[in-house]
């Protein structure tokens, strides 16, 4: 699973390579790679190296600091969801519903947590 910061990332490099009307071709060209291999940048599947990260500022006209800018407000807008979702799963009085709530979640996320008895 790509971890939010590799998302964040990919995003703001797909942002700045539109805003210059540049295709993904474009700039894989420019670094020697396939255009598979930045669509999995954009996505966040792939990590971007420090190195590359500096090229592609360099290509895109932006700075390094461009690619994590606004990176907070996301991480907290991923708490708030996170935080409202606990709330409304406490808020619920059936213990029997709570629990069939939890185990879909766990399910959807893919997660397992021994059950209690």
């Amino acid at each position: 699973m790509p971890h939010a910061v590799d998302i964040h990332v990919g995003r703001q490099l797909k942002q700045a390579r539109t805003q210059r009307r540049l295709s993904q071709t474009d700039v894989a060209r420019r670094l020697k790679l396939s255009f598979q291999q930045i669509q999995k940048y954009e996505i966040g599947s792939n990590r971007i190296a420090a190195s590359r990260l500096f090229e592609l500022s360099n290509i895109l006209e932006v700075p390094t600091s461009y690619f994590f800018e606004g990176l907070d407000e996301d991480a907290n807008t991923q708490k708030d969801s996170a935080m409202d979702i606990v709330s409304a799963v406490a808020s619920i009085k059936d213990e029997q519903m709570k629990a069939r709530i939890v185990t879909f979640i766990q399910d959807v996320a893919g997660t397992t947590v021994a059950r209690r008895a």
